[in-house]
């Protein structure tokens, strides 16, 4: 069962509304390939429950032993607590060594959620980016004006699959895992060589990435015996200290990827995971990626400034960004280069109130950062941050989460990371003065003290209106 944001309630597994037989989940190569194979030789599909990374429905006394189960579809959608304790579960599970089946009732019928499948093997990995894709939109697009968005994806090259990352705001870490795996160079390196037979590529290659473009290795050795441990992150709020950092392998590839007849440039554009880079004692990479791969601006995610925000989404403290920020211009500086960094933030994420969003504000302030575009958070069904979104809750903790859900608040905490923006002043005011920083009328945004104002009381306005009047000049020499 998940919450659905735009009903704005709690709905059944998908698996049941769809009256389908079988749900697969997870990027599905290895349920998809051995469902067909057992339906073709004959098996019913009714009888197919043995496949990890498919769901289905059985009857209560059919359902397998040693499972961990969640609480029914009836109580999480009635209860914000069993909601909670359920996405612990589920998550506590989604590991392809140690997950264990998950259950949970839905009516008369169990839900039956089998572990995940596991991770392609590097071979496999080469054997699907080898198949002759087009690498264009379908030709019915043409009479819409085809697909812009295609001139983004159609000159990168994808390296890697999952990400340790593990933010609380994304689901990669439900649908590709967390273990990362990846194709070999022989395999990248011949992608990028039909690149440049393409008739229209013009010797720039957008990305050679994935979920995370700097993530090559497992982030330790203990995970592929044992798994990632349960509950915690490689990465937040501080690097593990089994953490293995490694970018010689990448850097390699992109070396000669560089070196291949008709590349002119390879850019990373699918993102850095700065702190991880940060952890690298070897600054080959971070002085190649700023010399070679990046196109004027490089985008990076620190998300937000405030620790308590940044825990609420699992992401690393802003001092680990602003130690990347220091490194980057420093040797931007030094090759004489111009270029510049563009931070993804968000807005009104579990854990931000007013207050959070007036420091963030004042962090692009003081480090002049002026985003042109930020994402307000909305909830995707599955992740940790939307269990937090609903039940108010974190999940791990069971500790009350303040959640800006008002489309009042949202547009208060949006407006304040483009507090130079004129349109955004007056809602910038309120935010401010809602927020009880007032002091910063005439810091963030002008004073304009001549103006009434929106949403101030009739106090407020009288008080400005005896401010404005001229005061008589004291008699310094009044006889006493």
């Amino acid at each position: 069962a998940h919450y659905d944001y735009w009903d704005d309630k709690v709905r059944p597994s998908v698996l049941l509304e769809s009256g389908a037989d079988l749900l697969m989940y997870g990027m599905g190569e290895h349920q998809i390939t051995e469902l067909s194979e057992r339906l073709a030789n004959g098996e019913n599909i009714h009888n197919i429950h043995d496949i990890r990374g498919t769901c289905y429905l059985t009857e209560p006394v059919n359902t397998p032993i040693g499972c961990a189960e969640c609480p029914s579809f009836e109580q999480v959608s009635q209860n914000k607590e069993a909601y909670a304790r359920a996405t612990k579960i589920q998550y506590d599970h989604q590991d392809e060594i140690y997950g264990k089946t998950v259950i949970q009732r839905h009516g008369k019928l169990m839900l039956v959620q089998n572990p995940p499948a596991y991770s392609l093997t590097q071979e496999e990995l080469d054997k699907i980016y080898s198949l002759p894709y087009t690498r264009n939109y379908h030709p019915s697009y043409e009479k819409f004006g085809g697909v812009p968005g295609i001139e983004e994806v159609k000159f990168s090259i994808t390296h890697n699959r999952g990400c340790f990352g593990y933010c609380n705001f994304c689901s990669i870490a439900l649908h590709q895992g967390r273990r990362i795996t990846c194709r070999s160079e022989k395999s990248v390196l011949e992608e990028a060589e039909r690149l440049t037979h393409m008739p229209d590529f013009k010797g720039y290659i957008h990305d050679v990435g994935g979920p995370t473009a700097n993530f090559r290795n497992p982030s330790c050795e203990k995970q592929l015996k044992s798994g990632l441990c349960k509950g915690k992150k490689c990465l937040a709020p501080t690097p593990c200290k089994a953490l293995k950092v490694d970018h010689s392998e990448y850097l390699d590839m992109l070396r000669k990827i560089r070196k291949i007849k008709g590349v002119k440039r390879v850019f990373i554009r699918s993102g850095i995971r700065y702190d991880y880079l940060m952890e690298d004692k070897n600054d080959e990479f971070i002085r190649e990626l700023i010399k070679y791969h990046v196109s004027g601006q490089l985008k990076v995610a620190p998300e937000h400034c405030s620790a308590v925000v940044l825990d609420k989404m699992g992401k690393p403290h802003i001092e680990a960004y602003k130690a990347f920020q220091k490194r980057f211009y420093e040797i931007t500086k030094g090759i004489g280069k111009e270029q510049y960094l563009v931070p993804y933030l968000m807005s009104s994420h579990p854990g931000s109130t007013l207050r959070e969003a007036v420091d963030l504000a004042l962090f692009l302030r003081d480090n002049k950062i002026r985003p042109e575009q930020v994402q307000d958070f909305y909830p995707t069904p599955g992740t940790i941050s939307t269990c937090m979104f609903y039940t108010g809750l974190d999940p791990y903790t069971m500790e009350k989460v303040y959640v800006p859900k008002t489309a009042e608040e949202k547009a208060m905490q949006r407006a304040l990371l483009q507090y130079f923006r004129p349109q955004n002043r007056e809602i910038v005011r309120k935010a401010l003065i809602k927020a009880g920083r007032r002091d910063l009328i005439g810091v963030l945004i002008p004073a304009d003290t001549n103006s009434v104002r929106k949403g101030d009381s009739d106090w407020q306005k009288n008080q400005r209106k005896q401010n404005q009047k001229p005061k008589k000049k004291a008699n310094r020499n009044r006889q006493k």
